[in-house]
């Protein structure tokens, strides 16, 4: 298995200002040290709003920080009221885009072939897409947790190429665990984490599959991120609540190395 540095991405969601977002990313970048940066790889993804002082404070101060976004359009321009271009986040020096979020997908009704398009979209400039997947409670406990999964990640690299394919990362986020306070065990969190993996081998080729990074998301803490990341499968993590506070996330991006 090829090694795979771990990619640590906080999730702010509909948090912080833009002043509050300077002053975690502050804190954030005095927490975290030379040799944090060289374990594992790190990315916010503040709100829209708080995009550009992000990245004014990453740039002037040469912060080791990838600058991450929640959210794309899949449209380069166009009459879509309230929308973000690719286009815009990538002249902003964002690096990895959220696609197909469970909240997307829940609250605001995309599809799977929605979120393709995303993907597709992010990597046309030069942006990463974090691929989110994951099943509902009902579907866990139907035993349908691979087939949604699966058939999610099929449909969301509909098109995508083997050289594309490994400018991806996979988030596996049961739904069920995302802001409640329940975790997968990690042994869970393998199993279905092979099984994207084992997807990815099967559809394109086991180099591929050796390369891509899987990240775990849902309720992931300071306490928790250890047990996941000693998993072979599980390369880092989609973490939201305990990513709002610089000193919790600090933490988890270290014992997540």
């Amino acid at each position: 298995m090829a090694e795979r540095k771990p990619l640590i991405s906080g999730n702010w969601k509909m948090h912080h200002t833009h002043l509050e977002a300077i002053a975690v990313v502050q804190k954030l970048a005095y927490s975290l040290t030379p040799a944090d940066h060289q374990r594992a790889d790190v990315s916010v993804h503040p709100a829209f709003t708080s995009l550009r002082s992000v990245q004014t404070l990453l740039d002037a101060d040469e912060i080791p920080i990838a600058l991450g976004a929640q959210n794309v359009h899949p449209a380069d321009q166009g009459p879509f009221t309230g929308e973000v271009s690719p286009v815009m986040l990538a002249k902003l020096n964002v690096q990895y885009v959220i696609v197909g979020h469970s909240e997307r997908r829940e609250h605001f009704g995309e599809t799977d072939e929605f979120v393709n398009q995303k993907l597709l979209a992010v990597q046309k400039h030069g942006m990463t897409p974090i691929l989110c997947v994951g099943e509902t409670l009902a579907e866990r406990e139907a035993g349908h947790t691979g087939i949604k999964v699966l058939r999610q990640l099929e449909a969301g690299l509909q098109g995508v190429s083997l050289a594309a394919a490994s400018n991806v990362v996979i988030a596996y986020e049961p739904i069920w665990a995302i802001g409640t306070g329940q975790t997968a065990s990690p042994a869970d969190a393998q199993a279905v984490c092979r099984e994207v993996r084992s997807w990815l081998a099967k559809h394109y080729d086991m180099g591929l599959a050796s390369r891509v990074r899987v990240q775990y998301g849902g309720s992931v803490t300071p306490t928790n991120i250890a047990d996941l990341m000693a998993e072979e499968d599980i390369d880092g993590a989609l973490v939201g609540g305990a990513s709002l506070d610089a000193e919790r996330f600090a933490q988890i991006a270290r014992l997540g190395s």
